[in-house]
Formats: C-alpha cells, structure tokens, sequence
C-alpha cells in the first residue's frame, strides 16, 4: 500500500506467504510466546483469517482450548464496511475471569477487527494478549506478538484463489 493524497492505497505490490512459510511463522509466532512466558489458557482465533494460524498455535504451545469469534470487516481488497460487526454466536465468558487469553488474527491491517475482539474481551478475562502473522504500520493496535511488518497487500495461501463455490457475495481476498 502508498499513501496517495492522504489515502492509501492498494498498489501491485504484494506480500506472498505461501504454505511453507505459514508453517515456520506459526512456529516461530509460538516460540515467541513461549520465550515470552506468556502461557494462555486460550486461544480466540478470529474467523476466517486467524483460524489456520489460531490451531497451529495451540498445537505448538500446547493449548486446546480453541475457541472462534467471527467479525465481519473485509468486503474486498482494501474496502471494508464502516466499522467491524461480531457475528453469533459470540463466545460465551463463563467462568473465565482468571483467564489469559491469546487472540489470533493472520494480520492487524487497520487493526480495527483486533480492536473489536480486544473491547469484547474487556473486563471478562485476567489477561489478554494479540499474536498475528503480519501487522501493518497503520493499525490502530501494536499487538504483542507479530511474525513481520509490512504496509503490502497479503497473498495468504488459503485466499490467494478464486474461490470454488460461486456466491453473490464472495470475492477474492475477503
């Protein structure tokens, strides 16, 4: 992305990460919680971008408890709608108040969708902490753990294609 009077913009330019790196950033966005110390009780993967990388850090730091929330932001490549909506069913904090989470996300791009799942989780757990892919350099959230910087477009491997199944409202990268 460029800033073009004031506005960015999407260029050409693209980051690429194929299925090969997915597998050493989730290894190595782990091994950064771990020498953090930090050990969450959960994992709150945010749909549909963070789950891929929300499993594979439970796997590597040893947490099932795996949970999804699904906010819808992203409507196309750089449009969005006017502010993140959190779609049902919203996970249900009982009994959590000890709790620290870690929330996963495949990248803070505004970081508004982070900003959401942080405000939801307010108040309702002990600690809570963000680990994404990428973070971009205009996200109104710095989150704790980040694998790489970049103000690029993203290819993610499991978005980078059309998709199979033909519906009004899919496109490509959303």
């Amino acid at each position: 992305m460029v800033r073009q009077n004031g506005v960015m913009q999407v260029t050409s330019e693209r980051e690429v990460m194929t299925w090969e790196m997915f597998g050493q950033a989730s290894r190595d966005l782990a091994q950064m919680v771990a020498d953090d110390g930090y050990e969450p009780d959960m994992i709150l993967s945010i749909a549909r971008g963070g789950l891929l990388i929300g499993g594979a850090l439970g796997y590597a730091l040893s947490v099932k408890n795996v949970y999804t929330m699904n906010v819808e932001f992203y409507t196309g490549v750089d449009e969005r709608l006017e502010v993140p909506r959190i779609l049902p069913p919203a996970p249900d904090f009982v009994d959590v108040s000890d709790a620290r989470i870690l929330i996963a996300d495949d990248v803070a791009d505004t970081g508004h969708t982070l900003r959401s799942v942080l405000d939801f989780c307010a108040g309702k757990v002990a600690e809570v902490r963000s680990a994404v892919l990428y973070e971009k350099s205009h996200s109104v959230v710095q989150c704790q753990y980040v694998w790489k910087l970049t103000d690029q477009w993203i290819n993610f491997p499991w978005s980078d294609k059309d998709p199979v199944a033909r519906r009004d409202w899919a496109v490509r990268d959303a």
